[in-house]
């Protein structure tokens, strides 16, 4: 067998094959003698069918077998030989085949070049400081606090700031009138909603509604026009005016308990107010020490990404481009948002992902290579605990989760993923971190 690699770029090769006549014509009359021990043709006994017979009427699927046959081991062959590993199936193209000549082909893959992780010394990384300020402490009372809140109903006096208001209410669109020549516009359009609640300083208010309302007392009525402006963010209404017409059916204030001891045992089983800041405190530290390990993590394989000098295999950065694409189509489903209603160019998306994604590519392709050179493997008992543990938060078994990643293919991914969380742990061990604060 004849091979000849061609380097197309530092990641694109092309592997050109020719496989002698005298294989192809073997593989021929291998194929042959099974298609004649069970094919049926009038006018010859089953497994009696003349070999010339057989070829002439299946000429066509024989050399299709063949292709199928000789090109998979040839290939692998070939690369085996020279100890490379492409990244995804190679594209069989050019291919050439016939009985008595040799079978040509080009094999176009993607591969990674050699990668040096250099001295995992020299990987330095700051780590903040989980001490959690007690302003935050404060705020974060005074967040359960305000969720504490109720409302009760307010008399004799007109609206205040603050308030939550129950009005009906309609709107109507004001046209300005046209320019000369131009054609009549269409009536305004209106609508109407009965008991709707308004909270007096809500940031989804239109500009200048809360100042329309105030001093009005229930059973009052008012009309007024609000003109939004260009840059409204609601681009139907950026720069149009609407008419409202309002009448106060219900004016509540809102009552927020004070900070103290019987808040604390309202909110949980806490003995006192001191008890509950304790808590809130370690949970904060809690969320506090898991986001500066992301961060942590974050920067190493920033940091490790720099370490690929080539440019990313296309393969590799549209597959990671997929995966951060179905990522966020999932977590609007989970919102139950139709992606499709979003108004979302997907192509525009998938273009703005690129650069993180080949960064994430480049990061994960030198954790690959820590864990070749550092030989970090990943136990089936650790498989199997990622596996329940996953199906603990998704209300499954193990058992369906399991059969869910062996039908899509994801076990060996996963495997992918807890042995380069290992190569990060090793790395966070042998690299230089510096204590911030």
């Amino acid at each position: 067998m004849k091979t000849e690699f061609i380097d197309v770029s530092e990641t694109k090769k092309n592997l050109v094959v020719e496989i002698p006549s005298a294989t192809v014509d073997a593989e021929i009359d291998k194929i042959a003698r099974d298609y004649g021990r069970s094919a049926r043709i009038p006018g010859f006994r089953p497994g009696k069918i003349p070999a010339k017979v057989v070829r002439r009427r299946f000429r066509d699927q024989i050399l299709h077998d063949v292709v199928h046959g000789l090109i998979p081991r040839a290939v692998d062959d070939a690369l085996r030989e020279r100890k490379i590993e492409p990244v995804d199936t190679p594209d069989i193209r050019d291919v050439v085949v016939e009985e008595g000549q040799p079978l040509t082909f080009t094999a176009a893959f993607d591969t990674v070049p050699p990668i040096d992780p250099g001295d995992y010394a020299s990987l330095t990384l700051t780590r903040k400081t989980t001490a959690v300020e007690d302003q935050a402490v404060e705020e974060a009372l005074e967040s359960l606090r305000a969720r504490a809140a109720r409302y009760e109903t307010a008399e004799g006096r007109g609206i205040e700031t603050g308030d939550s208001v129950v009005l009906d209410m309609q709107r109507t669109a004001v046209t300005a009138a046209p320019a000369e020549g131009a054609p009549a516009p269409s009536e305004p359009s209106t609508d109407r909603h009965d008991n709707v609640t308004i909270d007096l300083g809500g940031s989804a208010n239109p500009p200048g509604f809360d100042e329309q309302l105030l001093g009005l007392q229930v059973g009052e009525s008012k009309a007024f026009d609000i003109a939004y402006p260009a840059d409204y963010a609601i681009t139907e209404l950026a720069g149009t005016t609407v008419k409202y017409e309002v009448e106060v059916k219900a004016i509540r204030t809102k009552v927020t308990p004070p900070l103290d001891d019987e808040l604390a045992k309202d909110l949980g089983n806490f003995e006192s107010l001191e008890a509950l800041r304790t808590r809130v405190r370690e949970d904060l530290e809690h969320e506090r020490r898991h986001e500066i390990e992301r961060e942590t993590r974050a920067e190493l394989l920033r940091q490790l990404a720099t370490k690929v000098t080539f440019e990313v295999p296309s393969t590799l950065l549209d597959r990671e481009i997929d995966r951060r694409v179905e990522e966020f189509v999932r977590r609007l489903m989970e919102q139950q948002i139709d992606p499709m209603k979003t108004g979302i160019n997907w192509e525009e998306f998938r273009d703005r992902q690129r650069d993180a994604a080949s960064e994430a590519v480049k990061g994960t392709l030198v954790l690959d290579e820590v864990a070749r050179r550092e030989q970090v493997e990943v136990s089936d008992e650790e498989v199997e605990a990622e596996i329940s543990r996953f199906a603990d938060r998704s209300g499954r078994t193990p058992a369906a989760v399991r059969a869910r990643l062996e039908k899509e293919g994801g076990v060996s991914r996963l495997y992918a993923g807890l042995r380069r969380e290992k190569s990060v742990d090793l790395l966070l061990g042998k690299a230089t971190v510096i204590q911030q604060g």
